[in-house]
């Protein structure tokens, strides 16, 4: 059986959507990042980037939500787009720009704006704009067509959806006026019965929601450079 190392955070989120849609049977292993169990060395020895989430299937170990996303897509035959060169280069496309934008941008965002020590403002201008900007990119994709590939639900809508549930708090309150086309998405597949539960699995355990000392000292070893 699969097993799913997770953590109630966008990234394990898509992962888990994909489980649930798809049907596969797995187990659970929760990781509780602000208590630091992602640097137990039986977990990097799975991830050695020491990130949720990361899965075990039999022989296969695979980590990077992305790369999860798209081993379950191969392994189930669904979730995909048609098999030519023209849909999956889409398919590809959009997926990395997830990867390698919407992630990384607003996860830098949220940290500046919630988390980082002073002085930040030049630092939460830079990735408040362009976490600003790739939304926008997305947003505009999905006012041409209802899903991220067109009129197909795919991967690329469920990793758009494990980062969207999070927009307000990376962008701010008044983000959905300005991105409706993705609020339309969200509020869609939020409707889904896998999506609401890949959201109770949260419950299944008591992930430590504090951000104490403790959390930020696992959380952002580099303050302690800082310090010293």
């Amino acid at each position: 059986m699969i097993k799913f190392y997770y953590h109630p955070s966008p990234n394990p989120a898509k992962v888990a959507l994909f489980l649930e849609e798809s049907g596969l049977p797995y187990e659970l292993v929760p990781v509780d990042t602000r208590k630091g169990e992602q640097h137990d060395p039986a977990f990097t020895a799975i991830n050695p980037n020491a990130k949720t989430p990361a899965l075990v299937d039999g022989d296969a170990t695979i980590f990077d939500s992305n790369a999860i996303l798209l081993y379950l897509a191969e392994k189930t035959g669904r979730f995909v787009p048609a098999n030519t060169p023209e849909a999956r280069a889409q398919m590809y496309s959009w997926l990395m720009f997830v990867a390698t934008g919407i992630g990384p941008y607003s996860g830098q965002a949220v940290h500046f704006k919630h988390f980082a020590p002073e002085p930040k403002a030049y630092a939460v201008n830079r990735y408040d704009f362009e976490a600003w900007r790739h939304w926008n990119i997305i947003d505009a994709q999905l006012a041409q067509q209802k899903y991220m590939l067109g009129d197909e639900y795919t991967l690329v809508d469920m990793a758009v959806w494990g980062w969207a549930r999070a927009v307000p708090f990376v962008l701010g309150p008044e983000a959905w006026e300005k991105l409706p086309h993705v609020k339309r998405l969200l509020d869609e597949i939020n409707g889904r019965p896998a999506a609401q539960r890949a959201e109770a699995l949260k419950a299944r355990h008591a992930f430590k929601a504090e951000m104490d000392d403790a959390a930020r000292e696992v959380l952002f070893p580099q303050n302690a450079r800082l310090d010293a």
